[in-house]
């Protein structure tokens, strides 16, 4: 398959059926070892939340949970394990976009050539997003629509800070390599529309955050619309990783640091 430039747009391959096969078999194969699997496991989890007596802002939503309370090291273990393997799927996105004949992630945009303008642009969105996501969050909850989310549930040891931190780096990464860098670009190649590829990265988006509730799946559908199109503006994923990283630090660790202390932040 044809190399393309870093961050450049891509559009339909040429090619014959198995090709176009090939590409579909496997798009669904990162998905389905990844966020669709997600999807289908958030669609699970918000039946159970809806058909469970009482409502939804009463049932809590767990980001961060401690894996074996009480033994602290061992848990560190669980977490470090947990982050590691979740980011199997952006190694594997890495290799097919080798095998592609183009430079890995910096196909995508992820790389170090522009880390000053990547966390730059990221900051500035994660400030409108982080914002505008809280209020419709407290909202949606408020009105018996969202379950409320505990961002993280971990012990008081010396590793909760830095946890918080790798899970949210981890979050960004991964979501934004598969749903927005690989996606488009395998959609673009299967000659998907620009509409019909954002549509879909932005469901998907929404979709495995459903175990929150209809906030999660509304607030996040918006968010991937957003990144999708200054994805296609800059054409780098490196600016909406940071921005991801920055949005869940801040609610992991502000959590942290808030929860019971304050009264506008809904607690389980």
């Amino acid at each position: 398959m044809p190399g393309l430039p870093p961050g450049a747009p891509s559009g339909p391959l040429p090619g014959g059926t198995a090709l176009r096969r090939t590409l579909r078999s496997e798009t669904l194969l990162v998905l389905a070892l990844s966020l669709g699997a997600s999807a289908v496991s958030s669609l699970i989890s918000f039946v159970g939340a809806l058909t469970r007596p009482g409502g939804l802002k009463h049932q809590a939503a767990n980001l961060n949970a401690s894996h074996a309370p009480g033994r602290p090291w061992l848990d560190l273990s669980w977490q470090v394990f947990g982050i590691a393997t979740a980011l199997v799927p952006v190694f594997l996105v890495a290799h097919l976009l080798l095998r592609e004949g183009t430079p890995g992630l910096r196909a995508i945009g992820l790389d170090r050539d522009r880390p000053a303008s990547d966390l730059t642009r990221g900051a500035g969105v994660a400030a409108a997003i982080g914002g505008t996501g809280l209020l419709f969050y407290l909202g949606v909850r408020a009105a018996g629509f969202n379950l409320t989310v505990v961002p993280e549930s971990l012990p008081d040891v010396w590793w909760k800070i830095p946890v918080l931190v790798a899970s949210a780096v981890q979050n960004a990464v991964l979501e934004e390599v598969v749903v927005v860098g690989y996606l488009l670009r395998r959609l673009g190649q299967l000659g998907w529309t620009p509409a019909a590829a954002l549509a879909a990265s932005a469901a998907l988006r929404g979709s495995y955050h459903l175990y929150q509730g209809v906030g999660g799946l509304i607030g996040n559908m918006v968010m991937g619309v957003v990144f999708v199109l200054l994805y296609r503006r800059w054409g780098r994923v490196g600016p909406l990783v940071a921005a991801h990283a920055l949005i869940d630090v801040v609610a992991f660790v502000g959590y942290a640091l808030l929860a019971g202390k304050v009264g506008w932040l809904p607690t389980a």
